[in-house]
């Protein structure tokens, strides 16, 4: 596997932390399925008195991208916590990969010959919802959410009359997508 690019944000990346993240990485190339890689290290300061170290991960695959991103106090571990859920995408990828390829098998054989287990089954969709967009700010569009107790809403911006997806982020606050 190629990294194609390794930065860090307020820290240095040392020799040491370089040779560890390739190491982890190249755990990965057994699947053989990953072209290559881009890994961002950040650490952030805030209110705690532990800094937060956190790793961002993005392994490109033949049509599709992975992407972990996890933080811990001790970067060696949230690097090695990053490596174990990119290598649980990987498995899921590569599975279904396998499965789409064999599907003119009898599935009870196709699941026999690559060794798959049969509880793994493809995506698919089971409800199908329509509602009205309503012209709102995000803001508005974030409080909609909160009082739905969802964890994303879809709205039409006003300010831009374009769709807009509002999401609540793993660090609590709200982010907001919107097509260019």
């Amino acid at each position: 596997m190629k990294i194609t690019q390794l930065s860090g944000r307020h820290i240095d990346v040392t020799p040491a932390l370089r040779a560890y993240i390739e190491q982890k990485l190249e755990r990965l190339d057994r699947f053989g399925e990953v072209t290559s890689a881009r890994v961002t290290l950040t650490v952030k300061e805030g209110r705690e008195a532990a800094r937060r170290n956190r790793i961002e991960v993005q392994l490109n695959v033949p049509g599709g991208v992975l992407r972990a991103e996890e933080a811990h106090a001790d970067m060696y571990a949230a690097i090695d916590r990053a490596s174990d859920v990119l290598e649980r995408q990987l498995r899921k990828f590569k599975t279904r990969t396998l499965k789409q390829r064999h599907t003119a098998l009898p599935e009870t054989a196709a699941a026999q010959e690559l060794g798959l287990a049969e509880d793994v089954y493809p995506p698919e969709i089971v409800r199908q919802k329509r509602f009205e967009m309503r012209p709102m700010t995000p803001e508005d569009a974030a409080l909609q959410m909160e009082d739905l107790g969802h964890d994303f809403y879809v709205f039409s911006n006003m300010n831009t009359g374009n769709c807009g997806v509002v999401y609540r982020r793993k660090d609590g606050h709200y982010g907001l997508i919107e097509p260019k």
